[in-house]
């Protein structure tokens, strides 16, 4: 979710084509509506701006942090050895920078038919700085990003635009100063900072909040099909009873009961929001029967 000064805009992010599904930013906007969630602006597609992405890359060029990287996957795939980052790969090393970049290297770069580099983002060694509403209880939080993830890709080699580098600039445009996601995404907060700096903004707030897992602990993706809003939906949930456990599993309600989303609103505040994962119980057939109007479960090891 994503806001400016209360306003609430809806994104679609459909920047990788082999891993968008026809028709599903339709069935979101159909779910969310019987969920009774709505926005007040979009949805913005990001396939539809990438002007916008291409006048970052010029200013970033233009500043100095962009760089071309020609490196064959082999010598990618040698870093394994180094040590890891917080992501779990190695961090891109400085000794993989050019030594040099001539004048006029990015309109060369970008005016040929078949770029042949990917466009990185030359990181420092200063730590970045900044607080989150529910990881850190608003603490300070630090990380180098030299140490955790090395320079990262902006654009790939076959002219792809990373999640990085859309998302920085469609918040920068929209004005966006709240920012509220998944835990899962708490490892890209750090260079998105770095880069809405290097472009010249002010960095949002961020609350990163618990994700809702399988029995084993592990995300819920696209495989778990009778975990979906619309599978919940179509075994005769009703989306009050949905709405008012995920509150309860936030920690905004009691006990699981009925409650519409707009009746959660003045029940907000972040240091309600739970810090551990929601765990579902191990039979999600079992959870959708439970979940009908009428009954709700608590997820697993839940009093």
């Amino acid at each position: 979710m994503r806001s400016r000064g209360g306003v609430f805009l809806w994104r679609v992010e459909d920047l990788d084509p082999p891993r968008v599904v026809p028709g599903m930013a339709a069935a979101q906007r159909e779910d969310l509506a019987w969920l009774g969630l709505d926005w007040d602006e979009g949805p913005y597609v990001q396939s539809e701006r990438s002007a916008l992405y291409e006048e970052a890359l010029a200013r970033l060029a233009a500043a100095g942090p962009l760089f071309p990287c020609r490196r064959s996957r082999k010598d990618l795939q040698a870093m394994a050895s180094a040590p890891h980052g917080r992501d779990g790969g190695a961090p891109y090393p400085a000794a993989f920078r050019p030594p040099h970049l001539e004048p006029g290297w990015y309109e060369r770069l970008r005016g040929a038919g078949r770029p042949d580099a990917a466009l990185r983002f030359r990181v420092d060694e200063r730590p970045v700085l900044w607080s989150d509403r529910v990881v850190d209880d608003g603490n300070a939080r630090s990380e180098r990003l030299d140490e955790t993830v090395g320079d990262f890709v902006l654009k790939r080699r076959d002219g792809l635009y990373a999640y990085q580098l859309a998302v920085v600039v469609d918040d920068l445009a929209m004005g966006i100063d709240d920012v509220v996601r998944g835990a899962d995404l708490l490892d890209s907060t750090a260079r998105q900072i770095r880069l809405i700096e290097a472009l010249g903004g002010t960095p949002p707030a961020y609350a990163h909040v618990p994700l809702v897992v399988d029995a084993q602990g592990e995300k819920l993706s696209k495989r778990d099909q009778g975990l979906t809003l619309r599978s919940l939906r179509e075994a005769g949930v009703a989306a009050e009873t949905l709405a008012g456990w995920l509150a309860w599993s936030l920690g905004l309600l009691e006990r699981p009961e009925p409650c519409p989303p707009a009746d959660l609103v003045p029940l907000f505040a972040w240091e309600r929001i739970r810090r551990e994962e929601v765990r579902l119980p191990q039979d999600p057939a079992a959870f959708s029967r439970a979940l009908s109007p009428a009954r709700t479960i608590p997820p697993d090891g839940a009093a």
